[in-house]
């Protein structure tokens, strides 16, 4: 029952990040840096910290007591914003690899990387090479099967434009270049489970399972909102779009919906630490959680596409060649309980 229960509530924060572009579609007459940042805010700093708040619940600690305990472990808090720093740089590039290689081998690439050395290069980096079984290995690869036969489904998707649509869609298409990016987008962005795993240990005793990751995703995201927010506000002074921020009629409105998309986004690592919580008794889906909640994602991506007509018109092959990729990611999330 606790399994069950571990992988809907992280299928559920993955619906919810899914969720999280469509009320950007809301924002109006704001340029991209403007919004960003401030959705940022939200996603990055606000929430994380309503998160690391709650897990105070129950230890009879303050939030003072939490900041000292990360005081007393500099190493670990500093290597966690670090490595969140370095996945905010992974949030930046990840649109550059579908610039350059299209949306379908752009986020195979990328989400593929991400999931596979997000899931691996956590343990090895805090010294539990151990936690790596066979059993997590093969998930891995049965993941990055299932993206590369979305990847597949896309690239057909594709295949079936017109020319110039094919030229509209990928008129920068470089694959040297493009692999170069999509490869350090996926490097970059699995750094944000390298930093929780850094970051683990980072919870008051008495802090409840489903609470402990919190705090360390607080920092996590601290890192990643520096990144966003110097890029911003570079993009900011670089296009003189100061103006955005000037116009008080949109503010309530902007404001919302910032807030809407930050929350939905948030949910993905909340729902991650509340799944991990119940997950407990499992050690090896503890281990592969990182490439649990990168699958749903792209699961509930494509379901979105879906719903929103992104597949419309393309022939009844792609459509099973998608479905297949996405029935993979599914039984990938908990094959590596049945190994």
């Amino acid at each position: 029952m606790y399994l069950i229960l571990g992988l809907l509530i992280i299928a559920v924060g993955a619906f919810c990040q899914s969720s999280s572009y469509v009320p950007i579609n809301k924002i109006k007459s704001w340029s991209w840096e403007s919004y960003w940042i401030i959705q940022g805010i939200f996603a990055w700093l606000l929430f994380p910290l309503v998160g690391a708040l709650l897990s105070l619940s129950g230890t009879g600690g303050s939030f003072g007591d939490l900041m000292s305990l990360m005081n007393a472990d500099p190493k670990s808090t500093w290597m966690t914003i670090l490595f969140g720093a370095l996945w905010g740089v992974g949030g930046l590039t990840f649109g550059l690899s579908m610039r350059y290689l299209g949306v379908a081998l752009g986020q195979s690439i990328a989400l593929g990387t991400c999931s596979a050395l997000g899931a691996i290069l956590g343990p090895v980096f805090t010294g539990r090479a151990g936690d790596l079984t066979s059993a997590v290995i093969i998930g891995v690869i049965v993941t990055l099967v299932g993206i590369a036969i979305i990847g597949i489904a896309g690239g057909m998707k594709s295949a079936a434009l017109p020319e110039e649509e094919k030229k509209a869609a990928v008129k920068d298409f470089n694959f040297g270049k493009g692999i170069f990016v999509a490869l350090l987008a996926g490097f970059m962005s699995s750094c944000f489970n390298i930093g929780l795993n850094f970051g683990q240990e980072l919870y008051l005793e008495g802090t409840k399972p489903i609470f402990q990751t919190l705090p360390a995703t607080m920092l996590v995201t601290f890192g990643g909102f520096l990144t966003n927010a110097a890029y911003c506000l570079y993009q900011n002074a670089r296009n003189n779009t100061w103006g955005d921020y000037r116009q008080k009629s949109l503010w309530g409105n902007n404001l919302l919906f910032c807030c809407l998309a930050g929350v939905l986004w948030y949910s993905q690592f909340f729902g991650l630490s509340l799944g991990k919580g119940f997950l407990t008794g499992y050690p090896v889906l503890i281990t592969f959680s990182w490439c649990i909640l990168m699958s749903l994602n792209v699961v509930f991506s494509n379901v979105w596409g879906i719903i929103l007509k992104e597949w419309k018109g393309v022939s009844r092959k792609t459509v099973t060649v998608l479905l297949i990729g996405i029935v993979v990611l599914i039984i990938s999330t908990f094959l590596p309980q049945l190994i």
